[in-house]
């Protein structure tokens, strides 16, 4: 079956059908990653997406039950070189062919991926259509020009949960090393209790909730339009702000909320859009970048150790720089790619995020130790609240 795949700058492009027979509008971005397709097709921050795949041949170790960070595909669409005709791993359990299939997400293969993407890279991203049945080039076309985009919409509310839930270890937790087995310089263990976290659903990848359960946390997830008021009143030890999809400028809600989360002085890690929205929160803009930055090869700098971690990234907005207050923030990591700001935390409250994924899935491990600086904000936050209850005990 023909697949045709139309870009909003006319351009029109042939290829081979697979997955399921629909027709689909998205953005289309390009994913420069060598392994884990399972993974960057089910991770929510691509929910309105196509992905572009750069590595020229997927789909040869089929789809496991293992290796998701949702319950199902998110992207639109994917768009792909070429599709392996064999399946050989002995974790899979489908096709990738067949599960697209299952949840009615198309694909294209045969196309030339190394020209397509110098051309998102030359000139942006673009809006796109895609038909795995038949569909005319000249009516996806107008599909794709009358799409209104991502821009400024809220596209979370497609992928947050519904109701607050507890994270409970699932098939995948295994592959996840034990961080409660870390320590301290003092050679002191960094866990001396379960922590209690809430953790913001804006589209959250599972292996996120798996890292933090691995340092002996009890997690609990709540939907992205959960308030402040709320949140504090399950009296959690610290606050994490998830990765998403779209626009932050789309959430004013959320921005709010952590807004007020941030005066309460509780410990607050955010992650790619919970980055962003920490950002916002403090009075900076966000702005779009040319083609985003989507792979697991992206090389960013920690600024004060002069360290540099190759990480995981997926986002297509950035927080602007110039428009943070540097006596309240700190600047603490930039992308060596583009110099665009990758991570801040705050000077004088327990308050940081990184732009990047340190729980990778898929990618490199350099940045996983981030998640130990959360626990040990919540740490120092306990010492100090507990010497504050002894002066008071005292007076």
């Amino acid at each position: 079956m023909t697949a045709i795949l139309a870009l909003e700058d006319g351009t029109i492009i042939e290829g081979q059908a697979f997955g399921a027979k629909a027709d689909v509008v998205f953005e289309l971005v390009f994913n420069t990653s060598m392994t884990g397709y399972q993974e960057i097709l089910t991770d929510p921050s691509y929910r309105g997406q196509g992905v572009l795949f750069t590595v020229s041949h997927i789909g040869n170790v089929g789809i496991n039950l293992e290796d998701d960070e949702s319950a199902k595909p998110q992207v639109s669409a994917a768009v792909i070189r070429s599709l392996s005709p064999v399946v050989s791993n002995w974790r899979s359990a489908f096709s990738l062919s067949d599960w697209l299939a299952q949840h009615g997400v198309p694909g294209i293969s045969g196309v030339d991926t190394r020209w397509l993407t110098r051309k998102l890279r030359d000139g942006g991203v673009q809006k796109a259509a895609l038909s795995t049945k038949g569909t005319p080039a000249e009516t996806l076309l107008q599909m794709a020009r009358a799409w209104a985009g991502l821009d400024g919409r809220d596209v979370v509310k497609e992928v947050t949960c519904a109701e607050p839930y507890h994270w409970v270890d699932d098939a995948g937790s295994k592959w996840v090393k034990n961080g409660a087995q870390l320590t301290v310089d003092s050679g002191r263990s960094m866990v001396n209790r379960p922590w209690s976290i809430v953790a913001y659903d804006f589209g959250i990848k599972e292996n996120i909730l798996r890292h933090l359960s691995s340092y002996g946390a009890n997690v609990t997830v709540v939907p992205a339009d959960t308030t402040a008021e709320e949140v504090l009143a399950l009296k959690p030890d610290g606050i994490f702000l998830s990765n998403g999809p779209g626009d932050p400028a789309g959430l004013p809600y959320a921005v709010q909320a952590v807004g007020e989360l941030i005066a309460s002085d509780i410990p607050i890690f955010g992650i790619c859009l919970g980055h962003q929205l920490i950002g916002r929160a403090l009075g900076a803009d966000t702005h779009k970048l040319k083609f985003g930055h989507h792979g697991a090869n992206h090389p960013v700098q920690h600024l004060p150790s002069g360290k540099v971690l190759i990480t995981a990234q997926n986002h297509n907005y950035c927080v602007t720089e110039g428009e943070l207050n540097q006596d309240e923030v700190e600047i603490t990591y930039k992308s060596l790619n583009d110099d665009s700001l990758e991570g801040l935390r705050m000077k004088n409250k327990p308050v940081f995020s990184v732009q990047f994924h340190p729980e990778a899935a898929s990618g490199p491990h350099d940045a996983q130790d981030i998640f130990a600086e959360f626990f040990r904000l919540m740490k120092n936050a306990g010492k100090m609240q507990n010497d504050e209850c002894k002066m008071q005990n005292t007076k």
